[in-house]
């Protein structure tokens, strides 16, 4: 067996292990999978592109990065029944 160190970011690694616990497999195991799946089709077996966004989409990913449009947030929970009582 051979050891391979890859640098991931943290907060990445973290949601991958977490989804492969769930999934009931591991790294070790998924980068073997992957790594015998080069072999095999001799190229990496999926499709890495760039997504691409439309004006709307990217606009609403703006909108959004900046607060605008967002629904108020609340740390009381009297504060927001107020709010909806008074919407209805």
């Amino acid at each position: 067996m051979a050891t391979i160190n890859v640098n991931v970011d943290e907060k990445v690694k973290e949601q991958a292990k977490e989804t492969l616990e769930y999934l009931g497999t591991n790294f070790t195991n998924v980068i073997n999978m992957l790594l015998r799946q080069i072999i095999l089709t001799e190229s990496i077996p999926f499709e890495i592109k760039i997504p691409k966004l439309n004006n709307e989409t990217i606009k609403a990913i703006e909108d959004a990065e900046n607060g605008k449009g967002l629904s108020k947030g609340y740390n009381d929970l009297d504060e927001m029944w107020k709010d909806i009582e008074k919407e209805g």
